[in-house]
């Protein structure tokens, strides 16, 4: 009897999303499925983000379910992703073409913020989403110098409501993604002594006022704490989520833990916590230390019941490169600080995914 894309259809679905818990045939990952008389199967395995924890896991299930069918001959499993929009963003008139909003926040400043945020762009851009990255930190922006960028941005007219033509200010490009900060327009010396209401306008603008065009995620890099930008960002954005970076002491996690209750009070998922400068490994001996303690950022995601996303190391390596004006996951990209970058964004992806599936109403109890 000849092989059925039914027989193939039925197989398949016994691979089970991790995250998600429900098999691939019902999320709809499998398509354009052809099965010839000779045997030879072959499919398209499209994944919800690029940057897919268990991508290889997949294809190499794929492979050996659908090969131990009777009747097949060949089969070719072709890996694509597509980034799901989240549900809030669907409904959003601010940046209509960008799929998933990311803020990067902290509760005080100096815990490597900013270089999270850069990291975690960048190796989302080299998994193979488009990206950009929204530099909100009005009173410190870092993304100029660390992506050594500091051109002026130019004003275009693009398409607008109703027929008429708006003009934008277009991004500017380095390591594939598309970059906006107030640096590039105010001059990276430039102190900008604004009041709370003009930190406000100029987030506002520097998100409707510039023609981001289409992307899978927009990685926005928050200032520190808990002030005007953040309230300004968590009220005008519907943001897929927000992943909170802090440091393993104590003082530290405690107010990163304030900056987290208060996303959680304006009904922004928490992503989950990172953990920077988890470690640090001497050069001459290879022995592994632990300058500001170890794993506190994950006993109080336990504790607060949201996810860890990965441990980044205390790294010359990081700071070199920032300096440099270069991103560690481009630059070294064999490095060990490079790898759990990578591992972070694969895990901000897989969770940003869960949130596209889940549209569940959030419930506000006061």
């Amino acid at each position: 009897m000849a092989l059925s894309e039914e027989q193939v259809l039925g197989a398949l679905g016994k691979i089970v999303d991790p995250d998600l818990g429900r098999d691939v045939v019902s999320l709809g990952m499998i398509k354009d499925l052809r099965v010839t008389p000779q045997g030879q199967v072959g499919f398209t395995f499209e994944l919800t983000t690029p940057a897919c924890p268990v991508r290889d896991r997949f294809k190499t299930q794929a492979e050996e379910i659908v090969g131990s069918l009777a009747g097949v001959s060949d089969v070719q499993v072709k890996m694509t992703a597509n980034v799901r929009p989240s549900f809030r963003q669907q409904a959003a008139e601010i940046l209509p073409g960008v799929k998933q909003t990311i803020a990067v926040a902290s509760g005080k400043g100096g815990v490597g913020k900013s270089t999270v945020a850069v990291n975690l762009a960048a190796a989302l851009g080299q998994s193979g989403a488009s990206v950009g990255l929204l530099d909100a930190d009005i009173y410190g922006p870092s993304v100029p110098a660390m992506t050594g960028t500091q051109e002026q941005p130019r004003l275009v007219e693009v398409p607008g409501a109703e027929g008429k033509t708006e003009r934008k200010l277009v991004p500017l490009e380095a390591y594939g993604l598309k970059l906006m900060s107030i640096g590039f327009l105010a001059g990276s010396d430039q102190a900008m002594v604004w009041r709370g209401p003009m930190v406000s306008r100029a987030i506002q603008q520097l998100m409707s006022d510039v023609h981001w065009g289409d992307l899978d995620y927009l990685v926005i890099d928050l200032p520190p704490g808990t002030g005007d930008a953040s309230l300004t960002i968590a009220q005008s954005v519907p943001l897929s989520g927000v992943a909170i970076v802090a440091t393993p002491q104590d003082l530290a996690l405690d107010i990163a833990v304030k900056a987290l209750q208060m996303f959680r009070s304006l009904n922004v998922t928490p992503l989950g916590l990172v953990e920077n400068m988890s470690w640090y490994t001497c050069p001459s001996c290879g022995h592994e230390h632990h300058l500001f303690g170890h794993g506190g950022a994950e006993r109080a995601a336990q504790r607060l019941g949201v996810p860890f996303l990965g441990a980044i190391p205390l790294d010359q390596e990081i700071r070199e490169e920032a300096d440099h004006g270069a991103p560690v996951v481009t630059s070294r990209p064999n490095s060990t600080a490079a790898t759990a970058f990578r591992e972070l964004a694969s895990q901000v992806a897989a969770k940003t995914s869960i949130q596209s599936f889940r549209r569940l109403p959030v419930i506000n109890v006061r």
